[in-house]
């Protein structure tokens, strides 16, 4: 009787395991694969400057992948992962995720999990994280800390955790009250909200701006007219470059987002948006601090049951093996 795909792939697991033992069993830390996996940051930073040079939009699509990945229920893959019958993708906080940057994640897994590389020691978390850091570092934005050793989960975060995701017609005291539940201060909620440098948006996701009567909104509504899939720059000088001009943008009443806007209707994020806008380094530096509490946030579930995905970034191990039997 002839082995099955899923029993070959087990053996071959196994026999992976067998040639590159798992890192050191404590907890995550910024050198948990330097033994195990030494030419990691090399790898992410080498595959990520490549794609960056095809579509300099997969840094946006980084960013907002790990933030709708790490703020339901900490950083862990769930967004990437495709449950029994659905994905996180499959809901409309999630809309706009870019496949194109999903799928560097998982070419990032591959080349690092290939035998004559490291083999399976490092998660699609730490990847999707190093890759994320990696792509703002592009921008020449410091670098931050990162820990190391994450697991993935099992299955996509539960929807009442998917709909704790900040929307982008909160108010200003709704945004503040939302990411507080994650440790985020005023700080971060201004500074995080900065990415939108880089990022776009659907019109579908500011319809509301259609309404009003200023120059600006006449713009939005004639560039959104003939269809609401079409995608606007959040940031209409310098799209294309991380930057402080978001917050210039907004001060001159050139925010798209109800939620950018927001941010000028509360003095104590307006202090900080004239701040930001003021000084790009300070920026810069907060930025960094706040991407790095993110990376931070504990998935207890993932620490505890999670696993390494050897496959694939978009399945769990028993899934794969099940579906390739």
């Amino acid at each position: 009787m002839g082995w099955s795909r899923a029993a070959i792939l087990g053996v071959i697991g196994l026999v992976a395991a067998l040639m590159f033992p798992m890192p050191k069993a404590a907890g995550p830390s910024y050198d948990f694969h330097d033994e195990s996996c030494p030419t990691l940051r090399q790898m992410v930073h080498d595959s990520v400057e490549e794609a960056l040079k095809e579509d300099i939009g997969i840094a946006a699509g980084l960013l907002r992948i790990m933030f709708h990945d790490c703020f339901p229920q900490g950083c862990d893959a769930s967004l990437l992962v495709h449950g029994r019958y659905w994905s996180e993708t499959s809901w409309p906080q999630n809309k706009g995720i870019r496949p194109t940057a999903m799928a560097l994640i998982d070419t990032i897994r591959a080349k690092v999990q290939n035998p004559d590389a490291c083999g399976p020691t490092v998660s699609c978390t730490d990847i999707m994280n190093l890759a994320t850091r990696e792509a703002v570092m592009h921008f020449n934005v410091p670098g931050y800390a990162v820990p190391l050793g994450l697991k993935d989960s099992l299955a996509p975060a539960d929807l009442a955790r998917i709909w704790e995701l900040p929307g982008p017609d909160l108010s200003a005291a709704e945004l503040l009250q939302r990411f507080a539940t994650r440790g985020f201060d005023v700080a971060d909620v201004v500074v995080l909200s900065g990415a939108h440098t880089i990022g776009r948006s659907s019109c579908s996701g500011f319809q509301d701006r259609f309404q009003e009567s200023t120059s600006f909104a006449r713009r939005l509504r004639a560039n959104c007219s003939s269809d609401a899939n079409r995608l606007q720059d959040l940031d209409v000088t310098t799209p294309d470059k991380f930057d402080n001009e978001y917050y210039h943008n907004l001060l001159a009443g050139k925010g798209v987002l109800t939620s950018d806007l927001q941010l000028l209707r509360n003095h104590t994020t307006r202090w900080w948006v004239n701040n930001f806008a003021q000084d790009q380094g300070w920026f810069f530096a907060q930025f960094g601090t706040s991407m790095s509490k993110m990376a931070h946030l504990p998935s207890s579930e993932a620490a505890q049951y999670g696993e390494i995905r050897n496959y694939s970034c978009f399945w769990s191990n028993q899934r794969w093996l099940t579906a390739s039997a």
